[in-house]
């Protein structure tokens, strides 16, 4: 006597999402709650859960014959919060206020050393730039565009000239 095949009928792509969909909207409430309880933080929890259904997702073929499909997904919660307590960046925390320094500077000021900036030669104007709105060091601009050092250092200085001329003598504290 010969097994029995067993033979699995896939059923068609639209179908099967619909049935993921499906489970997703009725079960993301509880992934949640898990999630959060695994966590003790809503917004982690909400991308866990996020991140397990996506999972779920992936190989939803396969996990749809499963006998206890809620059970499977616990499992891909679990493991999907194992990674991210194994991942160096959770263990990052937050310390103090994340506030911006409050700048005093006038709005028409800006839009005057973006038009003197604009006066500036393409590589002044590149340098100025990169050291000053990007926050570069010098060596770091050197590299960028392939000079040495000592020719940003001096185009930096020749640039801040420039630009303390054709600001004139009313705007000394934008470049000083």
């Amino acid at each position: 006597m010969r097994p029995a095949i067993r033979i699995r009928v896939i059923p068609p792509a639209a179908t099967r999402r619909a049935d993921f969909e499906r489970f997703a909207r009725r079960f993301l409430t509880r992934l949640h709650s898990s999630a959060y309880q695994l966590c003790r933080d809503w917004h982690l929890a909400q991308d866990l859960a996020q991140t397990t259904l996506t999972k779920l997702f992936q190989s939803w073929d396969r996990a749809s014959y499963s006998d206890n499909l809620p059970a499977y997904a616990q499992k891909i919660l679990l493991r999907v919060y194992l990674d991210h307590r194994r991942r160096r960046s959770s263990t990052e925390t937050a310390s103090g206020s994340f506030r911006e320094p409050a700048y005093e500077i006038n709005p028409d000021l800006r839009l005057d050393l973006l038009g003197a900036m604009s006066r500036l030669p393409a590589r002044d104007r590149t340098i100025v730039a990169l050291r000053y709105f990007a926050d570069h060091s010098v060596e770091q601009v050197a590299e960028e565009l392939g000079v040495p050092v000592n020719v940003v250092k001096s185009q930096t200085r020749r640039s801040l000239i420039k630009l303390r001329q054709i600001l004139g003598g009313d705007r000394p504290a934008i470049v000083a």
